[in-house]
Parts: structure tokens; C-alpha cells; sequence
């Protein structure tokens, strides 16, 4: 594989290559022990690996963790992954902290794209990696965060987080490998941003130093979380993780920045809805969270720092599952996907933009239909296949008037929208990007 970090990396400082041996509970396994003997650093020395006899085969080159686009933008909100046979080997969808490419897990391997324009920006194939469970991009750098998954994945199973170096020089795919994480459960999400990764388990959250010297900061119990529902702010001037609280229908916020590792802070609880969470996201600069229960029908944000509910916005009526939520990177709109197969667009900076119910205008109404007549729905839609769920995010501005919505769907689509203040929506561009290949490899 050629390096794709010709056209997305600038050079960054290297990754040490100690891994320091992490004290977890009982889903937290060592580091090190964990590491194969051909790839495992030497934690007193960090010179020279054991070969597959025991013999010295020479020092490597420390990886190099470029964040190639200067400051940390928003993170790609909400992965989707398969629970069915997926769509032509699609696993899941992942966008990268700023929404610029995305990475797609497959059965196949992994593949790397650009969002505008959209090509491929680079691939792991089956032989190197094996079936793909989740990948997580660190913002336009050299390091993959893997989990293993599909029916045959290579080099562990789900209950493994591995770090995958593109830069590291080596034929064989595991000179590459520099890091894994073990749990003895299996790892439903992970987020990175420049200094840190969180791994989530089903009841338990960690937080990593990452990538240099990487250590446990910080670990959290939380709800029964079977989608592994978190969100991290990739700001440098905060660094707030949301995930699912221990009451039904809340949402837990931690300020790391503020939080002494190693201590059990408690985290501070907004009482979202009344049933489960179901999807979460933050915005760039980790003011607003936005959320969505398991009924589907109204997302509701609130102030990060004073916990107020700051608007709802109805996606409609009919139960729904919301594959993402996004917010776009000056926080003036709002996108959702649901299996409804319609992607919703709300206006948040200026909310007069939104759709009101009709019966608005006629006047006092009663407290329950009120609730849903004081609603705010969105002012522009689109679909896509309803059997395809999908990831959506705001692309880049063509003009002062004009913003555009990406969606990527699992069954190899790339969809493109733009759409004005007025609530007028139109498709840009269309494209089937499971089959465009990067020129130089193929």
C-alpha cells in the first residue's frame, strides 16, 4: 500500500514506543502482555524487538502521529455499525474529527476517503488487517485506531483496540501495529484526539493518554450501553466526553481537562429524556450537546456548562432509530439520519428557519397537543435508501447563502445535498464510492 500520508500528513512529533503497563479493573488487561512478541515495545529500553525465535532484528523507527491540518476541528459524530449482514461488507462508517474523510470498516479490510472532492485516500486489504469491526481516524494523521470484527478478523478479536502506524516502515502488516489495547469485553467505540483515546465497553468507559507514554487517566461505569454511545471534543480548549448516564434518559458530562486522573469525580448529569439515549454529539467547540432517545422523534440540546435546554427539534412523529446526529463546524445547523431514510436539516443560529406545526397560528391549545405544536421541525430534508443506514455531516460552504449536507450510506452510496435559509434542498452530487479506487494502488 502506498502511503496516503503523502497527501494528508504533516510532520508531527513521534510516538514513544514504551508502553506503559495499565493497573485496570477487571475488563483492563496489561499493554504490553498483551502485544505479540513481533510487535511488543520494550518498555525499560525501547531498542530492538524480539523475533519470532527470540533473536534481536534491530531497532525501528518511532511512529510519527502527524495532526496534519492544525487545530483540532469537531469530531465526527456517531459511527454506524452493522448488527446484520451488511451491505456489500460495509461494517461501519466513521467521519474523522472534522468531518473532511471517512473511514469504512469492511469485511474486506479498511478504506480511507476524502470527502470533497471524494476519492480514496488510501486502503488496508483483507491479507494485512483481515475483516474490519470499527476503524476510528485521528483528524488527517498516520494513526488508525482498529477493532477487529466481521468473520474473519486477523489479529485479535473484538475485545482489542489495535494502533496502526501507516508510516512505520515494514513489508509485514504487523511492523505497522504499535499499540493494543486488551479487555477481557468486547469494545463497542472508540474516540481519539490529540492526546487522548477513550475505549468504550457495555458498562464501562477508559480514558488513555494517547499517543505518546499512554497510561490509564481516568475510568468511568456507566449505564448498560450496548451502542457504545460517546462523544469526545476534539477542541484544545476543551476536553469534555459525554456518554450515557446511570438514570434512564440522561446524559454524563466530564470535563477531563479539569478532572484528576486516576481520581472518581463525579460527572455532571443532564436529565435528557424519559426513555434510553439513543444518540449523542457534541459540537466543535464543545458548548452544545444534542441528544435523541430511543423513540426517535425529538432531539433535544443543552448548554454544556449550565445544563439548560436550550431548543427541541421534532423529527417527526412516527418512532424512529437515529443513525447520527452533526452539527455543522460553525454550530449554525443541525443534521440527523434515522431508518426512516430521510435526512433531517435544522437551523440553530437563527431557529425562525425552522418549519412550525400549522396549528401554531391558531392559538391555545390544550398541554399535550401544545408540546407538539410548539415543536420546531426541520427546514430542509432528503432521502436515501430507508434499507441503508447512513452517517451524515455538513460539507464545506459553496457560498455566504449556500451549505451543503454529506451522507454516506452502508450500502456503498456518497449522496450530496445543498440546500439554502429558505428551506430549498437539491442534489449536488451522487457517486457509489465503494468503487472508486486510489490510482496508484490499483
Amino acid at each position: 500500500m502506498h502511503l496516503w500520508l503523502a497527501l494528508l500528513q504533516r510532520p508531527g512529533r513521534p510516538v514513544s514506543r514504551a508502553a506503559a503497563a495499565f493497573s485496570g479493573r477487571d475488563e483492563s488487561l496489561p499493554v504490553t502482555d498483551s502485544l505479540p512478541p513481533e510487535v511488543r515495545p520494550d518498555v525499560n529500553t525501547g531498542a530492538g524487538r524480539q523475533g519470532p525465535r527470540g533473536q534481536k532484528t534491530g531497532p525501528r523507527a518511532a511512529p510519527t502521529a502527524g495532526v496534519g491540518i492544525g487545530n483540532a476541528r469537531r469530531s465526527g459524530k456517531q459511527s454506524w455499525t452493522m448488527t446484520q449482514q451488511p451491505l456489500r461488507g460495509v461494517t461501519s462508517l466513521r467521519f474523522n474529527q472534522d468531518q473532511s474523510c471517512f473511514c469504512c470498516a469492511m469485511e474486506t479490510g479498511v478504506r480511507i476517503y476524502n470527502v470533497e472532492p471524494l476519492m480514496e485516500k488510501g486502503h488496508l486489504d483483507h491479507e494485512q488487517v483481515g475483516s474490519m469491526g470499527l476503524v476510528e481516524m485521528l483528524h488527517r494523521s498516520n494513526l488508525l485506531a482498529l477493532v477487529g470484527g466481521g468473520s474473519s478478523p486477523k489479529f485479535s478479536e473484538i475485545s482489542a483496540v489495535l494502533i496502526w502506524d501507516d508510516a512505520r516502515e515494514g513489508k509485514d502488516s504487523k511492523d505497522k501495529l504499535v499499540l493494543e489495547f486488551t479487555f477481557t469485553k468486547p469494545v463497542l467505540a472508540v474516540r481519539v484526539r490529540h492526546d487522548k483515546i477513550v475505549i468504550v465497553l457495555r458498562n464501562r468507559i477508559y480514558v488513555y493518554s494517547f499517543p505518546d507514554n499512554p497510561r490509564k487517566l481516568f475510568e468511568f461505569d456507566t449505564r448498560d450501553n450496548p451502542k457504545g454511545l460517546c462523544d469526545l471534543c476534539p477542541s484544545l480548549e476543551k476536553q469534555l466526553l459525554v456518554f450515557p448516564g446511570h438514570k434512564c434518559g440522561s446524559l454524563q458530562l466530564v470535563d477531563l481537562a479539569s478532572t484528576k486522573p486516576g481520581t472518581s469525580s463525579a460527572p455532571f448529569t443532564i436529565n435528557a429524556h424519559q426513555s434510553d439515549v439513543a444518540c449523542v454529539s457534541l459540537n466543535q467547540p464543545g458548548t452544545v450537546v444534542a441528544s435523541a432517545s430511543q423513540k426517535g422523534t425529538l432531539i433535544r440540546l443543552f448548554d454544556t456548562q449550565s445544563k439548560e435546554k436550550l431548543v427541541e427539534l421534532r423529527r417527526g412523529t412516527d418512532p424512529a432509530t437515529l443513525y447520527c446526529i452533526n452539527f455543522s463546524h460553525d454550530s449554525s445547523f443541525l443534521c440527523a439520519s434515522s431508518d426512516k431514510g430521510t435526512v433531517h436539516i435544522f437551523a440553530l443560529k437563527d431557529t425562525r428557519l425552522n418549519r412550525r406545526s400549522a396549528l401554531a397560528r391558531v392559538g391555545k391549545v390544550g398541554p399535550m397537543i401544545g408540546q407538539y405544536v410548539d415543536s420546531q421541525w426541520s427546514l430542509a430534508s432528503f432521502t436515501v435508501p430507508a434499507e441503508s443506514a447512513c452517517i451524515c455531516a455538513f460539507g464545506r460552504n459553496t457560498s455566504k447563502n449556500v451549505n451543503s449536507v454529506i451522507a454516506i450510506c452502508v450500502d456503498g452510496t456518497f449522496h450530496k445535498y445543498v440546500f439554502t435559509p429558505d428551506g430549498n434542498c437539491n442534489r449536488e452530487a451522487f457517486d457509489v464510492y465503494l468503487d472508486i479506487c486510489d490510482d496508484d494502488d490499483f
